[in-house]
């Protein structure tokens, strides 16, 4: 077969990180490409999502909820697929396929975890809206954070992949949508575009202040992806009742003690006063039972332009890792995804 006489070209993970990554902790190498055996696919990778979890997987400890990546093992990451050969029943050549084969052009699967490609006249949002970041975004806003007509949500990273979709979300079910975001260009099109009815931009030297004014009435949903200074600004705000769903915390991603002093005991005495439900999840945790209900909604809100999105496209595998580097320090301007 000729695409076995080809070479593979992978990244993996050279260096645990210190901090920051850098791109020596990443190491691109030339390997054959695999040979499907009875009941396994050859896939050739489309697109790559590049998601803030992926540097939790780096530390030589995972968070809990994966395995970390071992040293000289290939990155891994969610991908469109187009199946180059198969000895899978389910499975032709040609067919379009979203899985988690990494940060390499070709893999081997069995055919766990593949789910077809509908009719997309753009595939990468299988990884985005209609993947795991606008998943996340919809399970965490309406399962935990549950907004009523009327109320006020607020949600960082508002412009990213999993912030947008809940922003949309909320206005969809009838909320006040504050965003937050990082400069008066992401603040602009959260308003103008997303439909939000304020941004505010955290790095702002008056950021507080400025959140507190665009939330007159409080703070019912504060959906949490970012930690830090924003979730100091946010606490005074939420209101007795609120909901927090917390999704991730990319401020503290990259190690380091918290700045200021030690918060807990006001975090609890908030928790506390104000009857606040904060509650973590892992969206891994809720495909079988909430997946085709999320896939039906968001494709009806995307057919009636209810949902709008903007993808942050980089070329090449090569610059993976570059990129991934700018996602953690907020440089990408919508759902981040590797052209490979």
């Amino acid at each position: 077969m000729k695409e076995t006489t080809m070479t593979n070209r992978r990244i993996v993970l050279a260096a645990h990180p210190q901090g920051v990554p850098t791109p020596t902790d990443f190491r691109l190498e030339d390997t054959p490409v695999p040979v499907p055996r009875d009941g396994q696919v050859l896939l050739r990778t489309v697109w790559l999502s590049l998601d803030p979890y992926m540097r939790n997987l780096m530390e030589q400890v995972g968070p809990g909820y994966a395995d970390p990546v071992p040293l000289g093992a290939t990155m891994v990451g969610g991908t469109v697929s187009r199946v180059v050969e198969s000895r899978h029943p389910d499975y032709k050549a040609g067919d379009l396929v979203v899985g988690a084969a990494g940060w390499q052009e070709y893999a081997l699967s069995d055919g766990s975890g593949l789910m077809p490609v509908d009719d997309l006249a753009r595939p990468s949002l299988a990884l985005g809206t209609l993947g795991m970041p606008g998943f996340t975004a919809y399970v965490g806003l309406l399962d935990i954070g549950m907004p009523q007509p009327g109320e006020t949500v607020v949600v960082a990273a508002a412009t990213g992949a999993v912030g947008a979709v809940v922003g949309q979300i909320a206005k969809i079910k009838g909320a006040r949508v504050v965003g937050i975001a990082g400069g008066p260009d992401k603040c602009r099109y959260a308003v103008e575009e997303l439909g939000f009815d304020a941004c505010v931009d955290h790095r702002d030297p008056r950021f507080a202040e400025l959140l507190a004014a665009a939330c007159p009435d409080g703070i019912d949903v504060y959906f949490e992806n970012v930690g830090g200074a924003v979730f100091d600004a946010v606490r005074p705000l939420l209101n007795v009742n609120a909901r927090v769903p917390v999704c991730g915390f990319i401020s503290h991603y990259n190690g380091g003690a918290a700045e200021g002093p030690d918060r807990l005991a006001t975090w609890m005495a908030t928790l506390l006063s104000k009857r606040i439900r904060m509650q973590g999840f892992i969206i891994l945790d809720h495909y079988g039972t909430r997946f085709d209900a999320f896939r039906d909604d968001m494709a009806g809100w995307l057919a009636a332009g209810r949902i709008k999105v903007k993808e942050d496209v980089v070329d090449g595998l090569e610059n993976a890792p570059a990129a991934f580097i700018g996602l953690l320090q907020g440089r990408n301007f919508g759902k981040l995804v590797v052209r490979v």
